[in-house]
């Protein structure tokens, strides 16, 4: 069983539109994301939260982000095909043009305590 992390990207403009949203839409979407759950079952490590205030850092700048990265949750599947067919139907695709969901597998580390 593998450990894949999906990324929600969305633009700036969608992000702040959320600002502008009624109660009314907000409980729609978050009825949207707990079908989600509820289908994803015990695959579903860790529903995630939303990301802000993100930094890019090198050796010798510190940034911000110019990343469209605003959340993330974490799956757990037996393949890259089983993942992304958790995602298939999520919430996120559909709500506002140009949402993207990017999937990466979680690698194995070496064992790495020397003993």
């Amino acid at each position: 069983m593998g450990r894949y992390i999906a990324l929600y990207r969305a633009s700036q403009s969608a992000v702040e539109a959320t600002t502008n949203m009624t109660p009314e839409e907000m409980k729609k979407g978050m009825e949207a994301w707990m079908t989600w759950v509820q289908n994803c079952g015990d695959s579903l490590v860790d529903i995630g939260t939303p990301l802000g205030d993100g930094r890019r850092m090198t050796r010798t700048t510190n940034a911000p982000s110019e990343s469209d990265v605003m959340g993330y949750s974490i799956l757990e599947a037996e393949s890259m095909d089983a993942a992304q067919s958790l995602l298939a139907d999520h919430p996120h695709l559909e709500w506002a043009a140009g949402c993207e969901i990017e999937l990466h597998e979680v690698m194995t580390m070496p064992d790495m305590s020397g003993s």
